[in-house]
């Protein structure tokens, strides 16, 4: 019998494919930190649905498209507690900066502005996509570390879904179009049906990609349902397992039958109800028709609500360092930065102490605002030093004798990192994608720090330079109250009726 097992376990390892970590860029938000010896933490995981042809796809998908896209992204975050997760969706259409990713030839790309989000998976135009370049693009954009990314294409969702016996839906109308033939209202279907309803945009409601994904979230969760049901034993889930690995392309991190296993199991105690998803807050693109931007500041109290672990509504999940169920949220971005010390008086000789200012985004003028605003407060011997790129943290370089001044200079930056470096003779400032820069006006001289905290000219959040990669802004304070309504409007909880609000589409 263990033997036969054995055996099982290695044709299922053989099944998995995984990609080259080689394309996962150096420059990373932080790792989550235990709040304790032994205590967990989240997890990121991102899933993306391929609609590549290759490989038997093209029976279920039709036509010949070449590389896929990944028309389907969700990121899902695993609270550090191991009882609530969020997913999030990622519209195809969104604009964004694609950051430098990996080619076949080992070059890496230079960052891309405005760029539809599901072609970082056709970067290079690997014969399975290009995962590791979505990976870093979707790093980049929410400032989370991804721990895992997992990629499936239409065979395994055909797959995975005959081996759980199918999965109920409630079509909002009869449908018979594009070769799909579903009738109004609730039903279970598996194989080419579930691929179909998956990928149709139109004659369903209003027949939008956003549509499209509220769907998804939907199928998803009643998914999610059909397993609880069944259970998380090795006989459940090692069917699963054997179907879906046959069409998974995973990271090095989860390259076996086990640790797929494993980790499914580490999600049993997640009930349905504390399961949501949401759609990244939204709005048509008034820079390329047809297209999606981004609603800020509600996508940035959403990335930021994860990186802190805190629920939607703002709540601690018990497990957030230096914070209560109900209290305001930490001021790091992060968590994993220390807050900047109280500025203290400079003198003169201080403030005459040598900075550089290095663009470590490639931003055009991004160097020169942060040197602008270093200036307004008092400091006379500012320069610009050349650009780098690729920087996601700021950070603040400074040679000992310096510290009061690297100290000071910190509290214009939230969330910057400081590091002592011996011989530097002065202060380096490299900006990051967390690095927003504010009008002139808010950083004028009276807007001086002050002990303790962020000037409030500083506190809020601006808007990025023309053509700046896109990105978390810096966290400057507490959260508001309540669940801003672009998060609200677009979210879903897992246990709601597959019948009710059906006008997702």
């Amino acid at each position: 019998m263990a033997g036969a097992g054995a055996w099982f376990y290695h044709r299922l390892d053989t099944n998995i494919s995984t990609f080259d970590a080689g394309g996962v860029a150096t420059e990373r938000p932080p790792a989550p930190v235990p709040t304790a010896p032994g205590a967990s933490v989240p997890v990121n995981v991102l899933l993306l649905g391929s609609d590549t042809r290759d490989e038997g796809n093209s029976d279920l998908g039709g036509g010949d498209v070449g590389v896929g896209h990944s028309d389907t992204a969700i990121l899902l975050h695993v609270y550090a507690d191991r009882k609530h997760a969020v997913g999030v969706s990622i519209p195809r259409d969104t604009l964004v900066t694609i950051p430098s990713c990996r080619l076949p030839s080992g070059d890496w790309t230079k960052p891309r502005t405005n760029q539809m989000f599901n072609e970082a998976f056709t970067v290079g135009e690997f014969p399975k996509g290009n995962p590791a370049c979505t990976q870093n693009t979707v790093e980049a954009l929410s400032g989370l570390r991804i721990d895992h990314t997992i990629v499936v294409d239409f065979k395994g969702v055909a797959a995975m879904t005959d081996a759980i016996n199918g999965v109920e839906v409630c079509v909002p109308n009869d449908v018979n179009s594009h070769n799909i033939k579903l009738r109004k209202g609730l039903q279970k279907i598996a194989g080419q049906p579930a691929v179909d309803y998956l990928r149709a945009r139109y004659g369903f409601g209003d027949n939008s990609d956003i549509g499209r994904m509220k769907r998804q979230q939907a199928f998803l969760s009643s998914m999610i349902r059909k397993i609880q049901s069944q259970g998380f034993s090795l006989p459940t889930l090692l069917p699963l397992a054997d179907a879906a690995t046959r069409s998974l392309t995973v990271d090095e991190g989860l390259g076996t039958a086990m640790k797929l296993v494993d980790f499914a199991q580490s999600l049993q105690q997640i009930k349905l109800s504390d399961i949501t998803f949401v759609t990244t807050p939204w709005q048509l693109s008034t820079v390329q028709k047809g297209r999606v931007d981004l609603v800020h500041p509600d996508v940035d109290t959403l990335w930021r609500l994860l990186r802190e672990d805190r629920t939607l509504d703002g709540q601690s999940t018990g497990l957030v360092p230096g914070a209560d169920a109900t209290g305001p949220s930490p001021a790091a971005t992060d968590g994993a930065a220390t807050p900047a010390p109280a500025a203290t008086p400079l003198s003169p000789e201080q403030l005459a102490t040598t900075i550089t200012v290095v663009n470590g985004v490639g931003t055009d003028g991004l160097a020169g605002a942060g040197s602008a605003a270093i200036r307004t407060q008092g400091f006379t011997n500012v320069s610009l030093g050349a650009t780098t790129g690729g920087r996601l943290r700021t950070e603040i370089a400074y040679d000992p004798p310096f510290k009061a001044v690297a100290d000071q200079l910190a509290t214009l930056f939230p969330g910057a990192r400081t590091t002592a470096e011996p011989g530097s003779e002065g202060v380096r400032v490299t900006l990051g994608r967390d690095y927003r820069p504010v009008p002139a006006a808010a950083t004028a001289p009276a807007a001086r720090p002050v002990p303790g905290g962020v000037p409030a000219a500083l506190g809020a959040t601006a808007g990025a330079p023309t053509g700046a990669p896109t990105g978390p802004p810096a966290a400057t304070g507490p959260l508001p109250t309540g669940v801003p309504s672009g998060i609200a409007e677009n979210s879903r909880s897992a246990d709601t009726d597959p019948c009710s609000d059906l006008t997702f589409g």
